[in-house]
């Protein structure tokens, strides 16, 4: 496999996945809205929504990152992000299942659980949150990522193609670890997101093997460190902020993730390696 085509690599995530791809040798091409500033690999401007533009910019690719989206709720109107997020994922898996792609990797997000944008809080219904968590959004965001994950299955069946959904934390780039010390001894900071967060160098490393790995169908997995973003023992995280909970999955001894990561350290072989406390 020679070729991946990675879009958005332009942003936060992107350009540490294209990054990943071509130190390990691959062919990469950036599909995005605008130009990166360094640029790594060559970039194609293309609108995503457009089935014909997806066509062209897959063109010969042997893989297909796909990270472009409205990355939050709340940025534009509702109906602009649905739109935009589920429209831009099935002309890509639609593009690709007509090219004959066979490896397909998608920007999920553990938003679609649905804590993260909800108007009023809710409790997790256990934690740490695996993904046979129930995904309950209140938000257009959130909703557009089930409606991704489920059209990857639909693909999958349809050709059989290997479409891997990755549910991210909170994607920290390594020079945002200099924010940390301002949160990290409040439970209250980043409690919607139960204080996960995934680094870009891992996250893109998760890309590349999914690429890589064959036989994993239609799947979702969470990516996460293996710590939380906090200074604060993990229990003492619930018992703070949210004192219901109490569905255990696993022992809360230390500073463990409450977005659980195992099913993707099985299923890829990965595991992360970068975490803020080598940073801060």
């Amino acid at each position: 496999m020679k070729k991946v085509v990675v879009t958005g690599g332009s942003g936060l995530l992107g350009k540490w996945v294209v990054k990943e791809f071509v130190e390990q040798g691959y062919e990469v091409v950036n599909g995005d809205v605008k130009k990166p500033q360094d640029p790594l690999c060559q970039t194609k401007i293309i609108d995503l929504k457009n089935l014909g533009e997806v066509y062209g910019l897959l063109q010969e690719a042997d893989a297909v990152v796909h990270l472009a989206a409205i990355p939050v709720a709340y940025s534009h109107a509702n109906e602009v992000t649905f739109q935009n997020n589920v429209m831009s994922t099935y002309n890509i898996l639609e593009a690709a299942s007509g090219l004959g792609i066979k490896k397909v990797v998608l920007a999920s997000s553990e938003s679609s659980y649905g804590i993260c944008f909800a108007p009023e809080r809710f409790d997790p219904k256990y934690v740490p949150i695996d993904e046979d968590h129930p995904q309950l959004p209140e938000d257009a965001y959130g909703l557009s990522k089930i409606i991704n994950e489920e059209t990857a299955k639909m693909f999958h069946r349809k050709s059989d193609m290997q479409v891997v959904s990755l549910r991210l934390g909170n994607v920290i780039s390594p020079e945002m670890y200099s924010n940390f010390p301002g949160f990290i001894h409040n439970s209250a900071e980043r409690d919607r997101i139960l204080w996960s967060y995934i680094d870009t160098r891992d996250a893109g490393t998760a890309c590349r093997l999914a690429i890589e790995k064959d036989g994993l169908g239609a799947v979702e997995l969470n990516l996460a460190a293996d710590d939380t973003s906090m200074d604060i023992k993990s229990r003492q995280l619930m018992s703070e902020q949210f004192p219901n909970v109490t569905d255990f999955r696993s022992d809360l001894t230390g500073y463990e993730s409450l977005l659980c990561n195992k099913k993707a350290k099985k299923l890829l072989g990965w595991k992360p390696v970068h975490f803020w406390r080598d940073n801060v």
